[in-house]
């Protein structure tokens, strides 16, 4: 099972934005989590040279289910996150195909018995670490592509993520259906001659693509806070 939660800042961008550097130190014993990345995120959709400062993304990955609820009942931290942001999003995935690497490992591993079916909706992690020499050629052609994704037929939610501005980059999307993916997938122009130049021209020293069926989104919550 995969987590991934959106949190949105308007009065703590300041704390917010030093948790990208200081978070390490509350992930290091938590029963059943087996990968995690506190992410920033882009200002336009898809992959974004401008971070938007004001909305981070905490992806977290775990052996159950059991594991995860505990987790966001009980855990401080977590709790601190969500009583300083002014809104989040929660979704909760599971992983059907994922290939690649992240970190030299690929957390996603998903279950080959899954079978893709267009009764889930549909959330796609796409991840690379872009080569140096290849960065100006990278952010020359990926907007049109993202431009593409997020104006496709189907998407609901679409969202850069990242760990490093630049160089280690990816988007997070909700799709009404595996079919509508397929079909962006082998009809769109733009997006098949992006795929082509990245392997063509080997823009990546590592990436990652991977599906999940979107078990639970608990759409864009408000916090209440005391006045």
């Amino acid at each position: 099972m995969t987590s991934l939660i959106f949190l949105h800042f308007r009065k703590n961008k300041w704390w917010a934005f030093k948790q990208m550097g200081s978070h390490r130190k509350f992930f290091s014993d938590i029963d059943g989590l087996t990968f995690y990345k506190m992410l920033g995120t882009g200002s336009d959709p898809g992959f974004s040279m401008y971070p938007d400062f004001s909305t981070y993304a905490l992806l977290l990955n775990w052996n159950d289910e059991s594991s995860a609820n505990e987790y966001f009942k009980s855990n401080p931290y977590f709790n601190s996150l969500i009583s300083r942001a002014d809104s989040y999003r929660r979704v909760s995935l599971s992983c059907f195909k994922s290939v690649g690497k992240w970190d030299n490992e690929n957390p996603f591993i998903g279950d080959q018995n899954k079978i893709e079916s267009d009764k889930y909706k549909v959330g796609v992690i796409t991840r690379a670490t872009i080569h140096f020499s290849k960065l100006v050629y990278f952010w020359r052609s990926v907007k049109s592509a993202s431009d593409a994704i997020s104006s496709a037929q189907g998407v609901s939610f679409f969202k850069g993520i990242g760990e490093l501005p630049f160089v280690q980059q990816a988007t997070f999307s909700i799709w009404d259906s595996v079919s509508d993916i397929k079909s962006f997938a082998y009809n769109n122009t733009n997006h098949k001659e992006i795929v082509e130049k990245t392997r063509r021209q080997n823009w990546y020293s590592e990436d990652l693509f991977a599906r999940f069926h979107v078990l639970n989104d608990s759409g864009v919550k408000k916090i209440t806070k005391p006045k």
